[in-house]
């Protein structure tokens, strides 16, 4: 194989999957377990009666998934943001990496797709990856996603189309960029909570919303999913949902491991957060054109 082959894919191997994240740059360095939030507005754990509780702990943080992925479908076409994601792959945790983000939702009419689910990413940071841009619309392009390197490797190297769960694509990231987005979020959290809920009993699981939570200076309410037993059945230890109370949409996401020793600290397996949203902007199909004059992609 060529050097330049060699270069090529060294250079692409990370380009984008994820779920979701974001970058405040001062909120990033708080506490990742935040501790001196109001008392609980609404607390289901084994409390041995002491409250009342529903027929499962996870039912309340099921029931909010599952009325905001409703208002999502019906409310929210589409939407700008940061996105600021880390991901521990293979045992690494990897850096954050900061993007501008474009996603016009999936929309469904009697049963036909009207919409398809649209993304454009502008990499932010690291340096290394400044200036990377990333298309995906599905179900066009051969179901291809349209990338290219920043800076002067991609000054040097041509725009690629990746399948976005090939090799290539995959690598250094946890999930695809057809998972990206607000909604995908959601769909994600309803999935694994009734995953959770067929093998977590009442006493293994505690659930617990708390308002008072900031994001970039954001009032939000914080669900807060607890595992405080360790079994192969759980993902996490700790799974914390910020909810914006403005917009009421979940705008972050963070799992934490079990920590190695009593007073250790738990180790971020996956955080995604959604900064500076603006919603309903009017995106169109320029927006998701890679030959967008505003875009990199074809550059002359």
């Amino acid at each position: 194989m060529s050097r330049y082959l060699l270069t090529r894919r060294s250079v692409l191997s990370a380009l984008v999957g994820g779920a979701c994240a974001w970058p405040a740059m001062n909120v990033l360095a708080q506490d990742p377990m935040p501790s001196r939030l109001r008392e609980p507005v609404f607390r289901v754990a084994n409390n041995n009666g002491a409250a009342k509780s529903p027929a499962h702990p996870l039912d309340p943080a099921l029931d909010y998934a599952t009325t905001t992925l409703q208002n999502i479908r019906t409310t929210l076409t589409d939407y700008t943001c940061t996105i600021v994601k880390r991901e521990r792959v293979n045992g690494t945790l990897n850096d954050y990496e900061y993007m501008f983000a474009k996603v016009r939702n999936r929309k469904v009419d009697n049963g036909q797709l009207t919409t398809p689910l649209s993304v454009y990413l502008y990499f932010l940071k690291p340096s290394g990856v400044k200036g990377r841009e990333v298309i995906y619309v599905d179900g066009q392009n051969n179901d291809k996603m349209c990338a290219h390197e920043g800076g002067l490797q991609g000054r040097l190297l041509p725009t690629v189309w990746l399948k976005p769960d090939s090799m290539l694509a995959m690598r250094g990231q946890l999930y695809p960029i057809t998972e990206i987005g607000i909604e995908n979020l959601v769909i994600k959290l309803i999935e694994r909570g009734e995953r959770e809920k067929s093998v977590a009993t009442s006493t293994e699981v505690q659930v617990e919303f708390r308002k008072g939570a900031k994001i970039n200076g954001r009032e939000c309410t914080l669900l807060e999913v607890k595992h405080p037993t360790k079994r192969p059945t759980y993902d996490f230890f700790v799974a914390q949902i910020f909810i914006d109370d403005e917009l009421n949409l979940p705008v972050r996401y963070a799992a934490y491991d079990w920590p190695e020793t009593p007073e250790g600290r738990p180790g971020v397996l996956e955080e995604y957060t959604y900064l500076d949203i603006k919603t309903n902007v009017g995106l169109t199909d320029q927006d998701f054109d890679p030959h967008n004059p505003n875009y990199n992609f074809y550059r002359k």
